[in-house]
């Protein structure tokens, strides 16, 4: 939406961007977030959306009773990682391009990348919305509640290597490099998480075995899109712990490259 220059901001409030009667943005506590803030996790939106309130996601609190009086944090200011949140910036993203998200992801990136018609992104059964007299599902970030993206091997690994010519695919621009640029940031509550689904490896932490520069893309079970560009490498892995397996993992991948 931002290279199609439907947002011209990622800094822009998303309240400003949602039409008469959609009220995710109108309480005071959400009324400052961006889109900057949604994709980088530190909305700390508050509410419950498609039956599912926002603490329900990693609850914070000794006890249950604790989970609904979590601590509020100004946004932008605090990091979590919330599939809650990540459905709400799903569900504002749907109210900007006014189309099934789905839909705009096979045209816009999926199909140039010659991907399978395997994958499949779902919402939950009650994500229902009418816009403009159509009945859309709103999909969702998380699998582990019924909904998410279920992709293959073979899908994930083109996707990576569009991401690791830099959004290039057979020399047309897919993706902007400067919304790449922006992606592969630092945030500034967490240095190692980019934008939604970039795991960045600053300081090496992540993965010692790998270069500060490369980042991975993560999928609940563990399923891994690890992209190189220092050495030129995309891996898919799949059910892996995604700590010191993976590191031992990386590290083994890239003696064998180097060879």
């Amino acid at each position: 939406a931002w290279q199609q220059g439907l947002i011209q901001s990622t800094d822009e409030r998303v309240a400003d961007a949602m039409p008469p009667g959609v009220d995710l943005f109108t309480a005071p506590h959400n009324s400052p977030i961006t889109w900057e803030h949604l994709l980088r996790q530190t909305s700390d939106w508050q509410g419950a959306l498609w039956g599912k309130p926002d603490w329900a996601d990693r609850p914070v609190g000794k006890t249950a009773e604790d989970w609904p009086n979590r601590p509020l944090y100004e946004p932008g200011t605090h990091y979590k990682y919330n599939d809650v949140r990540v459905n709400v910036l799903a569900l504002a993203a749907l109210q900007v391009w006014r189309r099934p998200l789905p839909e705009v992801l096979r045209e816009q990136l999926m199909d140039p990348i010659g991907a399978s018609t395997r994958w499949r992104w779902h919402g939950y059964d009650n994500a229902w919305v009418e816009l403009d007299g159509q009945r859309m599902q709103s999909v969702s970030g998380g699998g582990h509640w019924g909904g998410g993206m279920f992709i293959d091997a073979w899908d994930m690994a083109r996707f990576g290597y569009l991401h690791l010519r830099q959004g290039e695919w057979q020399g047309r621009q897919i993706v902007s490099r400067d919304w790449i640029a922006k992606a592969r940031a630092p945030g500034p509550a967490n240095a190692e998480y980019g934008y939604a689904n970039w795991f960045l490896n600053t300081g090496r932490k992540a993965l010692p075995a790998g270069p500060e520069s490369s980042v991975t893309f993560r999928g609940n079970g563990q399923n891994i899109i690890y992209i190189d560009w220092e050495n030129d490498v995309v891996a898919v892995v799949r059910w892996i712990d995604n700590g010191p397996a993976l590191n031992e993992f990386i590290g083994k991948l890239l003696a064998a490259v180097k060879r």
